[in-house]
């Protein structure tokens, strides 16, 4: 039973190490510290600002509408947004009429920016979908997430950010 105790251990470990691998290969160049200007308006019509003053952290959530992951998430978004600061950017998915028409197809109405060229991706070192971030109330960037994240987690890292 040593062995196979063993074994499996070592079979776990290879895998821990393969994943935590990839999670920081993607996000290598994901931004730190002060989080990247994000003025923009949303497809709503509405100013965003996260330089804003606020009094509590934003979850700033990069998908798009070509994404599986992304639409596996898009509940836990939604959920989150009925409580937290949440703002979507559409990253590459289109016009602003196309990924509105997304949003209003999916029943979605969390507050997105389009980003129909990835400018705005650029600036947050984001070259993966879904990626989010946790910005504090004071512009920090607190959290980085690449690939599926649960509700649980978001929530779990914007209360933790609230400290």
């Amino acid at each position: 039973w040593q062995n196979r105790w063993f074994r499996n251990a070592g079979t776990l470990l290879v895998f821990a190490l393969i994943y935590f691998s990839v999670r920081a290969w993607q996000q290598r160049t994901l931004v730190e510290g002060p989080a990247p200007l994000l003025h923009a308006e949303t497809l709503n019509g509405a100013e965003f600002n996260l330089s804003a003053p606020r009094d509590r952290p934003v979850l700033v959530y990069f998908w798009a509408t070509w994404c599986a992951v992304c639409r596996l998430e898009q509940g836990a978004i939604e959920s989150v947004a009925a409580d937290h600061a949440v703002v979507g950017v559409a990253l590459q998915s289109g016009s602003a009429s196309e990924v509105a028409k997304y949003l209003n197809e999916h029943g979605l109405k969390v507050a997105v920016i389009n980003d129909p060229d990835g400018a705005i991706a650029r600036r947050w070192g984001v070259r993966v979908t879904p990626t989010s971030f946790v910005v504090d109330a004071q512009g920090t960037i607190r959290f980085r997430e690449t690939g599926y994240t649960s509700e649980l987690g978001m929530r779990a890292r914007l209360w933790w950010a609230q400290w």
